[in-house]
């Protein structure tokens, strides 16, 4: 699957030495209008929270014969690192879409609290031109529709916008370009599996899509060290096996949630 979110524009730090907190600014200051000349100035009390990152452990292993190895070149090796190093990228970008936030999981956009939240009805629904429009109104009501805003679907759903006119008067379509690069409602939007396509909303089991718009920057990842792969050729010696192992330590986070907005009950027709 296409690895989106760094593409999309979210802020990524490497080489992080122990634990990170983000301070941020959760209410803001307030000023009033004088009644008259000397009336006493009216107190105001911006309050502030954190964002806190931690390392969290991402981890694969793989067996390969020596025979293996023996009949092969390295690109052999090279080519299991490069898998489990993919693996290890593939779980980090489900995290960041849909993280549990429990078992170990970091909490990821469709399931941190504090999001706007799209509803399209008891049993969910397509997705038309005033509903895409309103992801953009639901952010920028939040004062929030600044930095690397963008629209995520999943393949399905960009294969309907690209066939969507955007009103009765088949004014262009939704849709413009292909799934890596497009524009929707003048934003870069992208299509990524990653996203789920398999929701349910009421009576539409199983069918339902999510989709995302905000500003990426917004989400915050975390490495702490590089990828660690350990290649042992000794436990399992006596089954000629070799094991390679690899550990990576990432964590994420959304500085402020109502910079995205997010539907997870899409359907396609």
């Amino acid at each position: 699957p296409r690895l989106t979110v760094l593409d999309m524009g979210a802020t990524f730090m490497g080489g992080l030495q122990g634990n990170l907190d983000f301070p941020r600014n959760d209410a803001s200051a307030t000023a009033v209008w004088a009644s008259a000349e000397n009336t006493t100035s009216t107190e105001t009390t911006p309050t502030f929270d954190k964002l806190s990152m931690s390392p969290k452990r991402i981890t694969a292993f793989t067996d390969v014969s020596k025979q293996n190895l023996l009949q092969t070149s390295i690109a052999m090796e090279n080519f299991v690192r490069n898998r489990l190093n993919r693996a290890v990228m593939n779980l980090l970008e489900t995290a960041c879409i849909s993280g549990t936030g429990s078992s170990g999981q970091p909490t990821g956009l469709l399931t941190v609290s504090g999001t706007n939240d799209i509803t399209i009805g008891t049993n969910g629904g397509p997705l038309t031109w005033a509903l895409v429009v309103q992801f953009e109104t639901e952010t920028a009501t939040d004062n929030a529709d600044m930095g690397s805003l963008g629209y995520l679907f999943t393949p399905g759903v960009a294969g309907v916008l690209k066939t969507a006119k955007r009103d009765v008067a088949g004014n262009g379509f939704i849709w413009e370009g292909p799934n890596s690069n497009a524009t929707v409602n003048g934003y870069r939007a992208m299509a990524t599996n990653f996203l789920p396509s398999t929701l349910t909303k009421g009576t539409s089991s199983g069918v339902c899509h999510a989709a995302i718009f905000g500003n990426w920057s917004e989400l915050m990842i975390g490495q702490w060290g590089g990828v660690d792969l350990l290649v042992n050729p000794y436990t399992k010696g006596k089954e000629a096996l070799v094991e390679l192992i690899i550990n990576a330590w990432y964590d994420l986070g959304v500085r402020h949630p109502v910079s995205f907005c997010k539907c997870d009950e899409i359907t396609l027709s």
